[in-house]
């Protein structure tokens, strides 16, 4: 029987917008995967100084981004454990929740360049299928360079290309606080919850969430 192929796209998706299913649209596209797995991130190691959106926030607004896409799933592996979340205890779980599948875990091409500084990146490698990479057009990567630091890494790159899309989360929550247009930044459904209770707007935002 055909192995399943299973993507993992993690982050805080705060807010989830267009270019995000963008880049799973075409991950799951160009990698062929039977389904993906949206994991939202609680407590990202890396963004433990930044002020992130309340859970229960973030978690309706992913619901609302990819409730059409029968084959986009929400994934309450970091949900359901206290953090930080590492990127490779999420994998060692979800392997357990899907032993028989071939796990491909998604990252930017900026998240390449920072492997090495990630936690145990060699025992991530090891433990996936493939390393789905959303290269931006133009985007200039050492391999030889990382693999001296991850033996093993470039075997597992499986490069994604994507289109080049100018669109980040921080930039749509600037927008919002500044009162600029916003509206096709994200998708419709997580439009009309922003605007309906005023998300992202001063201290609206625990509104939501209670």
């Amino acid at each position: 029987m055909k192995a399943e192929r299973i993507g993992v796209f993690g982050g805080t998706f705060d807010p989830p917008h267009v270019g995000h299913l963008i880049l799973a649209a075409e991950a799951q596209d160009q990698l062929r995967l039977d389904r993906l797995l949206w994991v939202l991130t609680p407590d990202p190691p890396h963004k433990q100084d930044w002020s992130i959106s309340p859970l229960a926030i973030r978690l309706q607004l992913l619901l609302a981004a990819i409730g059409d896409n029968p084959s986009f799933e929400l994934s309450r592996v970091d949900i359901d454990r206290p953090g930080p979340h590492y990127a490779v205890d999420t994998v060692k779980i979800l392997q357990e929740q899907f032993p028989s599948a071939e796990i491909y875990y998604l990252i930017g091409g900026d998240s390449l360049h920072d492997l090495p500084t990630w936690y145990q990146p060699q025992q991530l490698i090891k433990l996936v299928h493939g390393l789905g990479v959303m290269r931006r057009p133009g985007d200039q990567v050492d391999l030889r360079e990382l693999e001296d630091k991850i033996p093993g890494l470039t075997a597992k790159i499986c490069f994604i290309e994507a289109p080049l899309l100018e669109i980040s989360a921080r930039q749509i929550r600037q927008r919002i606080a500044e009162g600029r247009a916003f509206r096709y930044y994200v998708p419709p459904a997580v439009y009309r919850l922003i605007d309906e209770y005023k998300i992202y707007r001063n201290s609206s935002l625990t509104e939501l969430a209670d």
